[in-house]
């Protein structure tokens, strides 16, 4: 548990204002998508997948299942067939139709926006759930990939591997209207300098708050 310290609340607020001056403040999801639903099924399609090869599946895919009933209805062999070039296709296709049926049976066909209604989906955790929350309801919402976790860890926002944790943490220290705009800000920073395992350090904005700062890498 990382102690919500005088020290701690400053440099927060200097690494989210350097974040929003580096990649700005009016930031859209990586994941292309035109509603509730179709942002719901790529988010699932996206664990441990590159959000640029679900954006290569999903035109294609919405295509073909144009609705939530038409995922539903999906023959699950065939559905594989589509996302096979997605890594865990098997369980993907599977999640994806007893999600949307339930989303037929339970919600008349809507995404719902409360999180535990989201959570009792197949294949929706709070990852998914919160990037719902976030980027279709507005609601504030933390979201934890595996670059928000990392780099969480790196600036000494939380000391946790657990994603429940770290949003817990997350949302003690960082103010409410940055919750959606940071998971996205912080992607583009894991992607391009604080990467994994070999960040480079001295090519980082944020490399004179950063308490994991490494003047070799």
């Amino acid at each position: 548990m990382v102690r919500n310290t005088a020290q701690l609340k400053k440099r927060v607020i200097e690494v989210l204002a350097r974040l929003d001056k580096e990649y700005g403040v009016d930031v859209a999801c990586h994941l292309s998508h035109e509603n509730a639903w179709q942002l719901l099924i790529a988010t699932i399609l996206s664990a441990q997948c590159t959000d640029a090869r679900v954006n290569m599946v999903t035109p294609g895919l919405f295509a073909k299942y144009p609705s939530v009933a038409a995922f539903a209805a999906a023959d699950v062999s065939e559905l594989e067939m589509d996302i096979h070039s997605i890594g865990f296709y098997h369980s993907k296709a599977k999640n994806i139709k007893a999600c949307c049926q339930r989303l037929m049976t339970e919600y008349g066909g809507e995404v719902p926006s409360d999180i535990d209604d989201l959570t009792s989906l197949p294949g929706v955790g709070r990852k998914t759930a919160n990037v719902i929350r976030g980027n279709i309801y507005n609601e504030p919402s933390i979201v934890v990939d595996t670059h928000v976790k990392r780099i969480s860890n790196r600036l000494k926002f939380t000391d946790s591997d657990d994603p429940v944790v770290v949003e817990q943490d997350l949302m003690k220290i960082l103010p409410k209207e940055n919750w959606i705009r940071y998971n996205i800000q912080i992607i583009n920073l894991g992607r391009t300098i604080c990467k994994a395992p070999t960040p480079k350090c001295s090519e980082c904005f944020l490399k004179d708050v950063c308490p994991s700062f490494d003047i070799k890498k």
